[in-house]
């Protein structure tokens, strides 16, 4: 689990980074949303993991 949650952290990160930029750059807004549902799904599995990181390390 130590090298999970950082892992799952930074393609939260990841994603977000993309979905900036292509909006910065006035990229696609389909593309936009996409990385953005992405980045949505992401997160509730990144969070998924930290919560079950804590209930394994006895909290």
């Amino acid at each position: 689990m130590n090298y999970v949650v950082p892992i799952a952290i930074g393609s939260v990160a990841f994603v977000l980074l993309l979905g900036l930029a292509n909006m910065l750059r006035n990229g696609s807004p389909n593309r936009s949303q996409t990385l953005m549902r992405w980045r949505v799904i992401l997160q509730f599995i990144a969070i998924i993991l930290i919560m079950t990181a804590i209930w394994l390390k006895g909290g």
